[in-house]
């Protein structure tokens, strides 16, 4: 049985851009289900200004790989809306998956 992955999404918000960025995250994480992504959990760092960070699952590898390219895609009609109130850029969206080693 193939374990799902656990998708970690990383990334720097422009404070001119919280607001709007806040927003769009709504329709973004209603979204992702669609992509069979679940256990959505979406953070801002207390200890740096404007770090967000995005976790949910996915179901196998191909699913990253496909979620992690449309999240940078500037043709995308809702993943691109947050490019540029990334500091950085739509390079600086970090996505890392991890498969878990043990879970309690």
């Amino acid at each position: 049985m193939t374990q799902s992955l656990q998708i970690f999404m990383e990334y720097k918000i422009k404070q001119e851009n919280i607001n709007e960025y806040e927003q769009v995250m709504e329709h973004i994480i209603a979204e992702l289900p669609n992509f069979e992504a679940s256990n959505m959990q979406w953070f801002v760092a207390t200890d740096q200004p404007h770090l967000y960070v995005e976790m949910f699952k996915v179901p196998t590898e191909a699913h990253y790989v496909v979620l992690k390219k449309l999240r940078q895609d500037e043709e995308h009609y809702l993943f691109s809306k947050i490019h540029s109130m990334v500091e950085g850029g739509k390079e600086k969206i970090h996505c890392w998956a991890f498969r878990a080693m043990k879970e309690v």
